[in-house]
């Protein structure tokens, strides 16, 4: 297999450039087949600088200069206007190219998913591109979608979220048909606002494993492989559920913390583990022609390096175009068993 060549936005994120070049050096260690290349994108002095630290394969790290850097507290259309030579825009201007084949970036999230849609492009036929995150729970993770990206969503957004949360989670997880629930306050199909009993409807004429509406409590319990849900409640859900972890160990170290066997099980590692967002290093955006990788703002070297591995897996998987294909036929009626007319999907 060819080399894989991933962007990191070297200046990105509360610890940078330190996190993002000592995490790009953390990759190339892990990938022990030597398919993996990183550019690293940002000023180059302070990057250099961080580089000379590290003990690495420089034919595998190469740096491109930009710049300037955007910072978090700017809005997102107005940090694209001011800063066109920022360290995430020159790293997407690089897969726009096809320099790179991946972007990862633990900065300014709006910018990221912006500059994606805008340079990269939407794969035709998505309305909407999402970010999907891994929510642990009995029986394995679920995928929780949209995360973040967006807000105010309508009923054929969320059916096409499911449709790429989908793919996503059959090719990397393995799971042959993964079971799709639609985020709801109750079970039944009357429950919930106007968009969800919508979407309802349209779930149920799909071809999808759809098992039905979800409960808050439903997320940990294994119930549903794939979880859609609009931005506005999937973001909230995901900042819950990293800091969840953090409260749960500490009640646990207060009641038994001086418990041997319990030290021995290694429970609370294990729960940590679970539940820290770096072990996934960062979450994918779906629905643009390219692969962007969205980091945590206090991202570490570590959770920067399991992200540019998920870049790398995706790129290996041809994932955007396995969902090109899909919406592909999605749109020639195939997806609505012939109950919805195309022209209908897209003025929903």
């Amino acid at each position: 297999m060819s080399v894989v060549r991933i962007a990191v936005d070297a200046m990105g994120g509360d610890f940078a450039p330190g996190a993002p070049v000592e995490g790009a050096v953390q990759a190339l260690r892990a990938d022990s087949a030597d398919r993996l290349e990183v550019v690293l994108v940002g000023d180059r002095v302070a990057v250099e600088a961080e580089l000379a630290k590290h003990e690495f394969e420089r034919s595998r790290i190469r740096v491109v200069h930009a710049r300037e850097q955007v910072e978090i507290a700017q809005s997102a259309t107005a940090a694209i206007k001011s800063h066109r030579d920022s360290s995430i825009a020159v790293a997407i201007d690089l897969h726009r190219r096809r320099e790179v084949q991946g972007v990862v970036s633990a900065g300014h999230t709006g910018v990221q998913v912006m500059l994606s849609v805008l340079r990269m492009g939407r794969i035709e036929g998505v309305r909407r591109p999402t970010i999907g995150a891994f929510i642990p729970g009995d029986g394995g993770d679920s995928f929780l979608l949209d995360v973040g990206a967006n807000s105010d969503c309508k009923p054929y957004h969320l059916v096409q979220f499911a449709a790429m949360g989908s793919l996503y989670v059959s090719n990397h997880k393995g799971i042959e048909n993964p079971r799709i629930g639609l985020l709801s306050i109750g079970e039944e199909k009357s429950k919930g606002n106007a968009l969800i009993k919508q979407a309802h409807e349209l779930f149920l004429m799909c071809p999808f494993n759809f098992v039905g509406n979800l409960e808050g409590r439903d997320i940990v319990r294994g119930k549903a492989d794939v979880i859609v849900c609009d931005g506005y409640v999937g973001n909230i859900l995901l900042k819950f559920a990293e800091t969840f972890h953090y409260l749960i160990s500490e009640k646990l170290q207060d009641k038994f913390g001086t418990i041997p066997n319990l030290q021995k099980m290694d429970v609370l590692g294990t729960l940590r583990k679970s539940f820290d967002y770096q072990e996934k290093g960062g979450v994918p955006l779906l629905g643009v022609n390219g692969v962007s990788i969205i980091c945590h703002g206090a991202s570490s070297p570590r959770a920067i390096c399991n992200a540019i591995l998920e870049a790398k897996q995706m790129v290996e998987e041809r994932m955007v175009e396995k969902i090109r294909n899909a919406i592909e036929t999605y749109h020639v009626g195939i997806f609505t068993r012939g109950k919805v007319r195309l022209k209908e999907w897209r003025s929903s």
